[in-house]
Order: C-alpha cells, then structure tokens, then sequence
C-alpha cells in the first residue's frame, strides 16, 4: 500500500492543457508573428514552460526570448483560465480526504510555481491542502527525467516505492517510473494506450473514484 501521492497538476487536478496550449498560440502569434495550431505543444505537454514553448520553437525555427516568452505566455494564461478552468472530476475530493487516511499528499508539477499557485486558486484548492508543493522551479532537471518526484518524496518523508504517481502524460509518467514509484494515468489529455506505453499500472478517466479507486 502507497503512503504517500504525488499528483501531477496540469490534466490530474485541473483540466489545464486546453489553456496553455491557447495561451501559447496567443504568444507565438503576438510576439513572433507565426500561426501555431495548438496542437503543436502536444510532444511537449508535462516537460515545463520552457520546452514547451522551446520545443515548438526549435520545430519552427524561431529563435525565441524565453523569459520574455514565458512572462507572456502566463500573462495570457491567466486570462484564459479566468472564470473557465474547472478541476478533474474527483479531484478536490480525494485531495481533502488523504489526511484523514493517513496519507501523504504533493504537487510534482513541471510548471513554474506561478502557475502552480493559479491553477490551484482557480479551483479553491489550497498550500494547506497539501503536505508539499513541489514545481519546476524546484529542480534542474524537468520530466521525464525523475528530479521532480524525487523531490517531492524527500519532502514527504516517504520512500519513491512507496509513493503512487498520478499523471496524464506520457513525459511524466517515464519520470515516475525512473524515480521508482507506482504510476497510475489520467486519459484527461492522452488515450489510456498512450499512457500504458509510457509505463502506467492502469488507467482511469478522472479521480471521480476517489482513494478506493486508487488502491492495487
């Protein structure tokens, strides 16, 4: 049994990955002048800002000011979230209910903590609702290399085999696996083959199951 959860956030607590990908449309468009499908961000989802908005780069051949881009991307996806982002169904649920099971809760987001800190005022979760809060501002190394939940084990106090992972992507959920943990996916962002490939136990469409659903 897990002593321990360590959450993902963008597509495992809050349904995000519609609006980042928008917001970075937005900024290719306002700052560069080119027309990215947000589709694009795809092969990028779960590596942090900084490849995401990269990796899209590199593939167009535009040479970007990341910090420049990156304060602009979350300037628009702040807007884009404001009064529209709503939680995975379960989500809020099973987070306010693992203190009182005796189980240890994290963030192990590749985003920066700016990020980290609207997603999870956009849906009334709060610092308190967790036992730590660990972001890509945490780490040198993003996913899918294991820093991240590395990170978030040390701060709980709790061994990676006993931490169970939830992830919806694949970038993720390889980090995960390399830190040692039991890895369960969300299909909130890619199909469950997808994410079994990436070394997911099994598959779940949301958190609406709550800890019973989570159990081996």
């Amino acid at each position: 049994m897990f002593k321990a959860i360590l959450f993902d956030v963008d597509g495992v607590l809050v349904l995000s990955e519609p609006f980042i990908a928008e917001a970075g449309a937005l900024m290719f468009g306002e700052l560069y002048g080119v027309r990215v499908d947000p589709a694009e961000f795809t092969p990028f989802i779960g590596t942090g800002e900084a490849r995401y908005l990269g990796g899209v780069a590199e593939a167009r051949g535009i040479e970007i000011d990341l910090p420049l881009a990156k304060r602009r991307i979350y300037e628009l996806y702040f807007k884009c979230i404001r009064g529209r982002m709503a939680a995975v169904p379960g989500a809020i649920s099973l987070v306010r209910s693992l203190r009182a099971a005796g189980i240890r809760a994290a963030t192990a987001t590749s985003a920066d903590r700016v990020k980290l800190d609207a997603n999870l005022e956009a849906v009334g979760l709060l610092e308190k609702d967790f036992d730590a809060l660990v972001c890509g501002n945490d780490v040198s190394r993003k996913k899918p290399f294991p820093d991240i939940y590395l990170e978030a084990a040390k701060r709980l106090g709790v061994e990676p085999k006993d931490c169970l992972v939830i992830e919806d992507a694949p970038e993720g959920l390889r980090a995960g696996a390399a830190a040692g943990c039991l890895c369960i996916g969300l299909s909130t962002t890619f199909p469950a083959e997808i994410l079994l490939e990436a070394g997911a136990s099994r598959v779940l469409p949301d958190l609406s199951g709550g800890l019973a659903a989570l159990r081996p």
